[in-house]
């Protein structure tokens, strides 16, 4: 009964202040006063004023109250622990990105594009026999160049 009332007299109040408003020839001014003092009295004929005075009293909406704060605070909780190791959602979505838009070439065992730059070359039997290896790919390291793009034009068709 006291919320209804105290809502009456706000609407009452506002629409005092918006023919005041009026008066002085401001009417897109008035207008906006008078449908905002006009919500508290519309919100008591439809009743939810009664409803939210009914529920404020009631212990298991407090309890209810109580939960959600709960599960804010676990929410926040994983946030923070998740900010502190470093990785966010955001970091995690991008790298399942990267995996699976990396160029790989059509005959190539490693991506031929991609963050890591050149691949790596498979452990030899022997430091000897590694070595002549290097050797050629240094003299086929232009080559290498050219076979990405070759890859880019083969992905598109080109």
């Amino acid at each position: 009964m006291l919320a209804e009332t105290i809502c009456s007299a706000a609407s009452a109040a506002g629409l005092g202040i918006a023919a005041i408003t009026a008066y002085r020839k401001r009417f897109l001014t008035a207008t906006r006063i008078a449908a905002y003092s006009l919500v508290p009295i519309g919100l008591v004929l439809t009743g939810v004023v009664a409803w939210v005075s009914g529920i404020a009293l009631k212990p298991s909406v407090w309890i209810g109250f109580g939960v959600l704060g709960l599960s804010w605070a676990l929410f926040m909780t994983t946030r923070a622990l998740e900010r502190r190791s470093g990785t966010t959602r955001a970091e995690r979505k991008a790298a399942r990105a990267a995996e699976r838009n990396e160029a790989v070439a059509p005959g190539a065992s490693a991506p031929s594009l991609g963050a890591g730059g050149q691949a790596r070359p498979a452990a030899g039997p022997t430091a000897a026999a590694t070595a002549k290896p290097k050797k050629k790919q240094e003299a086929a390291a232009p080559g290498d160049d050219f076979s990405d793009i070759e890859a880019i034009l083969k992905k598109h068709g080109i």
